[in-house]
């Protein structure tokens, strides 16, 4: 079993920045591929960013390429999404997930079909 708790959302005015943090327990934390999702009302969940379990592999959507940043520190099991430059449209719960089936050498899980475990989500709100 894995345990994910997302905190550090909060209500930001368009421009700023926010950083988020799943903290992880249970299984070897090292061992796992990590995505950052986000679900807006009435949209589908969709992935935001995702890190190989090195820190080697990244992924970002196009929408954040060069706003936010994921990386993680495998000594305390926690992943981060630095979030700058925030806009309206980044307003969402923001969930983080871990794929257990991952392996050195594979392509980063995109599709939250992949992920085997997820947070309870946290909520960002950015105003205009």
């Amino acid at each position: 079993q894995v345990h994910l708790v997302e905190s550090g959302g909060g209500l930001v005015q368009a421009g700023g920045s926010l950083r988020l943090s799943c903290a992880a327990s249970g299984r070897t934390f090292s061992n796992y591929a990590m995505g950052w999702f986000r679900q807006a009302p009435g949209k589908e969940r969709n992935i935001v960013a995702a890190i190989s379990w090195s820190g080697s592999r990244l992924y970002y959507l196009d929408s954040v390429k060069g706003r936010f940043t994921i990386s993680r520190d495998n000594a305390k099991n926690t992943v981060y999404l630095q979030m700058n430059s925030l806009k309206p449209e980044d307003t969402a719960v923001y969930y983080c997930a871990a794929d257990l089936t991952y392996s050195s050498g594979d392509s980063l899980p995109l599709s939250f079909r992949e992920y085997d475990y997820w947070g309870q989500g946290t909520q960002v709100t950015v105003s205009s």
